[in-house]
């Protein structure tokens, strides 16, 4: 498996990143449906660190179900690149149309629990999303869009205040943080 390859390959930047790419891999060698959310206690999503050309802001999201400013993403629903399901989720919940890939490779990974909830009206109980991060570029120029059904605002949002804009405590102070100092080290 392509996916398999690429999450042995990715080099953990941090004790997260080691403990959650080793889950993430006996999870692919346990489970058969690893990319669908028939598997009902964890399946694979992507999400986008979406920047703009001077990396001072991030492209996010007012979520629907979170209630709060966060990185857009979603389920693979059976796609095996996760770069596109990435793209997809970045284009398809903000509206804009070109979008410019930092780097091909997985810029992070994190396993994500979710908390049960309703959703389309129906209940989906408390799983965990085996998350897979690429870093994106998006030109601040692009026109943006509500989708309706997962968000109810868009926006730049500054890198310095978005642990202040986020409310989810493990996210701001766990991933953002990282993807934060990740990308200052490893771009500039």
């Amino acid at each position: 498996m392509e996916l398999r390859n690429q999450i042995e390959k990715y080099k953990p930047y941090n004790e997260q990143e080691e403990k959650d790419k080793k889950l993430m891999l006996k999870y692919i060698d346990t489970f058969e449906d690893v990319l669908t959310r028939k598997n009902e206690f964890g399946h694979f999503t992507a999400s986008s660190w979406a920047v703009n050309k001077d990396r001072t802001k991030v492209l996010m999201i007012y979520h629907n179900i979170y209630k709060s400013w966060t990185w857009t993403g979603g389920h693979a629903d059976g796609e095996s690149d996760l770069l596109k399901t990435a793209i997809r989720e970045l284009k398809e919940e903000t509206g804009v149309e070109n979008v410019k890939v930092l780097n091909d490779d997985i810029f992070s990974l994190e396993i994500i629990c979710v908390n049960g909830h309703i959703k389309n009206g129906k209940y989906v109980s408390s799983h965990v999303h085996l998350n897979l991060t690429y870093l994106l570029e998006v030109d601040e120029k692009e026109t943006l869009k509500i989708k309706k059904d997962e968000n109810s605002g868009v926006k730049w949002i500054n890198i310095e205040d978005i642990e202040k804009t986020s409310n989810e405590k493990w996210m701001k102070e766990t991933v953002y943080k990282k993807l934060k100092k990740k990308m200052f080290t490893e771009l500039l």
